[in-house]
């Protein structure tokens, strides 16, 4: 499948994770104090379950998400993801969870995705909307391959908004995260510790929640909710296809 040439954003998200894959799920969890897992399972339980669901789980990454999706909703899960490197250490989580009879990875843009209208049951995307230059057409893109009535759920970081964690949230992100990846990761997941905080910050400052929330609506998506996770360090967003 051939996917469309990345823009500048895409470019450094390929190159950010592209070293990473072996070791993500791990440290992922080491360098969050394990509040990584609980969020995608709150996230997850947003959507529906039913069983022989078709869902989409965009930024898949290293197939995590797209594996609880399988497991706990019986539902069939194509993955996307723009890093070969990360699907590649997907697949053999896949292939490790004995679940390829349920998940396919695929390589894509979440900005040109490779499928028709309406020709998902649900839809889920994490920690994806820092990397697109338009995160409102990005939305959009989204909801179009999502059927109506079908649900869309959503992991991303936040910046707490209480001034207490946010001045510990900023501490941590400016010392500890770049220390521990480096000692934990390696010069690489230094890098990915240095960058995440400015990244968190700049992204809210520029699109707020009350933002994001008003460009799911703007994408055809209703009954939006949305959880701040851990006392404000990450952000659960939900809501339903319109239409259905």
């Amino acid at each position: 499948m051939l996917v469309p040439p990345p823009d500048r954003r895409n470019s450094f998200a390929q190159r950010l994770f592209t070293p990473l894959p072996d070791r993500y799920d791990r440290l992922a969890e080491l360098l969050s104090f394990g509040q990584n897992g609980r969020w995608r399972h709150a996230m997850v339980s947003h959507l529906m379950p039913f069983n022989g669901q078709l869902v989409l789980d965009v930024a898949a990454g290293t197939a995590g998400i797209s594996l609880q999706l399988a497991k706990r909703l019986g539902a069939r899960v194509v993955g996307v993801d723009l890093t070969e490197q990360m699907l590649r250490q997907g697949e053999q989580n896949v292939a490790a969870a004995g679940a390829s009879d349920q998940v396919a990875l695929v390589a894509g843009r979440a900005e040109q995705l490779p499928f028709p209208d309406a020709s998902f049951d649900a839809l889920t995307f994490s920690y994806l909307l820092r990397y697109v230059a338009d995160p409102q057409a990005t939305l959009a893109e989204l909801a179009r391959v999502v059927r109506p009535g079908g649900t869309i759920a959503s992991l991303e970081f936040l910046v707490p908004p209480s001034p207490f964690w946010r001045f510990w949230w900023n501490a941590y992100t400016a010392t500890l995260l770049p220390l521990g990846g480096l000692i934990t990761g390696g010069r690489e997941w230094y890098e990915v510790g240095k960058f995440l905080g400015p990244s968190i910050r700049g992204h809210y400052s520029s699109y707020p929640v009350g933002w994001t929330v008003e460009a799911w609506h703007e994408a055809g998506i209703i009954d939006v909710g949305w959880s701040a996770m851990s006392l404000g360090g990450g952000l659960v967003m939900w809501g339903t296809r319109a239409g259905g």
